[in-house]
Parts: C-alpha cells; structure tokens; sequence
C-alpha cells in the first residue's frame, strides 16, 4: 500500500514591485496618454529654459512654434525634414518587423548618396542630366542594396551578430566618403563645392515638393507590403519565430536576404535625395545621423509606416523649434537644447512603456504558498 509523501511546503514573500503586461488599451486612451505626455514634457522644458533665462516660460512655446512655422520657407524645411527622416524609418521598418536590428542607416545613407555624387563628379557635363539623373537613382538604390546585404548574407549563413556588422559598416562608409573627398578636393580643404550637373529639378516649382511626396508615397507603400503582401506576412512570421517559419515551409535565409535589400536600397535612397535634390555634394555629416533617429521614430510608431508619419514630424518639429528657442533664449551652445530634445524623448518613451506594462506593487502582509507538490495529484 502506498502512502502519501510528506508535504515540504514554504512560504515565500511576493516581490515589492512587478510588472504586469496589460490588456490592450483603446486607441483614443492610448492618444490621450501621448498627448498628456507631450504636454507635460513641453511645460517642464519652458521651465528649465526659464530657470536658465530671463525669459518667460510662455515664450517657449512661441519660439517652439516660430522656429517651425515661422515663415513659409521654414514650414517647407519642416516638411522636407520630416520627409527625409520618414525615409530611413520606412528602409528600417521592414528589418525591424523581421527582428533584424539594422543600425546601419547612416552607412546606407552615406554610400547611397556617394553613388550619386560619383555619377555627377565623374559624369557631370559629358551627357546630359536627363540620363544622368536616372544613372544617379540606379547608383544610390544598388549601393544601399550592397551596404545591406553583407550582414543579412552573414546572419543568414553565419549568425553573426547584425547589430555590431551593420554598426561597423558605418564607419566604412564614412572613410569611404572621406577618402572620395581627399581624392576629389584637390586643395585639401576637405570640403566638395556643389556640384552643377545632375540636380533634381523642382516640382510645380518648389525644390522641396518633390522629396516631400516621394516619401510620403513610399511611407504608404511600405504600410500596404508590410500589411497585406505574401512577403509582408514571411517578414512577420520569421520575426515571430523562425522555427515556425522554417516549419510551415518559408525560406528563412531568402526572406533575410531580401528584407534587407530593400531595407539597404530605400536608405539609398535617401542618400540620393540628400546628395541630388537637397545639398548637391556630400561630407561624412550628410547623414546627420538619421540613421538613428529613424530608429527611436520607428519604435514609438510600433513599426508602422503611417504613425511613423506622425512620429517623425514630431521628432523634426522639436528639434527645429529648438533651434529658435536657443537664439531667443540666449543659449551660447546646445546644451540646455539637447536637455529640451532628450526630455521630451523620455517622457515620449516612458509614456510608451506604461502603455504596455503596469506597475503592481505588493500588498502589505501578501504572502504566496509554494509547495513542491501543487503540479502533482495527491498520493493515495
């Protein structure tokens, strides 16, 4: 006959602090939360700059909205920046829903816009800007393309590390545009005057339209490939778990390759843009580290393309709003700006992480009864 085992039984004290992940919020609670976030954060930053001012904290906000809407031209910048930076998160996006962490957009940028400023060097005024514009856009778009192939090549053979891989291949994409410009410039000021040849013609007559509506109509596209194309659903599945990819028969090493293409291919993009329509030469500061910035705008958007809309305009209205408050307010460098920037960033963030977890602390005298024998049936 058996009998029943003893009992160890203990007693262990709850944690003081967990977090929960909550149920899914409705959306108008999720905007008002952002909203009340970004009050907040913009009320405390005209204090510090008041406290670091003989300003008012109200004239803050006027110079905010000043620096960003302060004349046409400045509306047109806004747009044109937030357009840009809406670029790199729609060529990031595709790799983040695959759970590859490209980090290097910057280097994408740079070799894209490399590409095109070759084309314009070495072709510029020996055919005209009618085919060299279009060699230009096929430069930029296979660059980027090869700048994010080799790490997808090596996770997908290899399973080395993207992060650190597309990480490095940015600075050799800044020594490659350094050492171009050392060959280029012969008088060793390390600066490329513009070049004349192979500019982007304006649209109805604004030199901004055309990048503005370009990645605004790409930004949807992107939304519509993630969403409802077979290779959108391969990207989501293989980010979910590639296992179950490889399981119900999708070719997890093609999808990376691929993903990555157009990841690459779309900062190239960028890159041409930077290089033929906005600046018409090129340094290792073109990119202005949008690569990483599109990365904070991408996550805050929950990686999609049309809230990235959203959360780009909002990144480029601070910082150049900023830029007014700093000359209005007398600051002599951007300290207390990026103090501004960086806490309106953190509040945004944090916002987002109370969105989807809670706080539960313990209550006072809780205790949780553990028993090594509470999976198992009693012995008889």
């Amino acid at each position: 006959m058996e009998t029943q085992p003893k009992k160890q039984d203990r007693v262990k004290k709850e944690p003081l602090i967990r977090l929960v992940k909550r149920d899914a919020l409705a959306k108008k609670k999720v905007v008002l939360i952002y909203a009340i976030a970004i009050v907040a954060s913009l009320v405390l930053s005209a204090l510090i700059c008041a406290l670091f001012s003989s300003k008012n904290p109200l004239s803050f906000f006027g110079a905010l909205f000043e620096g960003a809407f302060g004349s046409p031209r400045r509306i047109w910048l806004l747009l044109q920046d937030t357009a840009l930076l809406l670029g790199v998160a729609v060529a990031l996006v595709p790799a983040f829903k695959m759970k590859f962490w490209n980090l290097g957009g910057n280097g994408q940028i740079l070799v894209g816009g490399l590409a095109a400023i070759s084309c314009m060097y070495y072709l510029g005024g020996k055919i005209s800007d009618a085919l060299l514009i279009p060699l230009m856009i096929v430069a930029s778009i296979l660059a980027g393309a090869v700048w994010g192939v080799l790490p997808a090549i090596f996770k997908a053979f290899f399973d080395t590390n993207e992060s650190l891989f597309t990480l490095m291949l940015n600075y050799i994409a800044t020594g490659l545009v350094s050492m171009f410009i050392t060959i280029w410039v012969k008088s060793g000021s390390g600066i490329l005057e513009p070049l004349k040849y192979g500019n982007f013609p304006g649209l109805f007559g604004s030199p901004y339209l055309l990048t503005i509506l370009v990645f605004f109509i790409l930004a949807a596209l992107m939304y519509v490939y993630l969403r409802y194309t077979k290779h959108g659903y391969e990207i989501s599945v293989v980010g979910d778990s590639p296992n179950t990819a490889k399981y119900i028969g999708i070719d997890v090493k093609r999808v990376i390759i691929r993903t990555m293409i157009i990841s690459g291919a779309l900062a190239g993009v960028v890159g041409l843009f930077l290089a033929g329509g906005i600046h018409h030469t090129i340094s290792t500061a073109s990119a202005n580290n949008m690569g990483f910035t599109a990365i904070m705008a991408t996550w805050l958007a929950a990686f999609n393309p049309l809230v990235m809309m959203g959360t780009c305009f909002f990144i480029i209205f601070i910082s150049r709003g900023m830029v007014e408050v700093r000359a209005d307010f007398g600051f002599t460098n951007d300290s207390i700006a990026n103090i501004v920037i960086g806490l309106v960033y953190f509040c945004v963030i944090a916002c987002s992480f109370f969105i989807t977890y809670r706080v539960v602390f313990r209550k006072t005298g809780a205790k949780t009864l553990e028993s090594d024998e509470k999976k198992g049936e009693n012995a008889v």
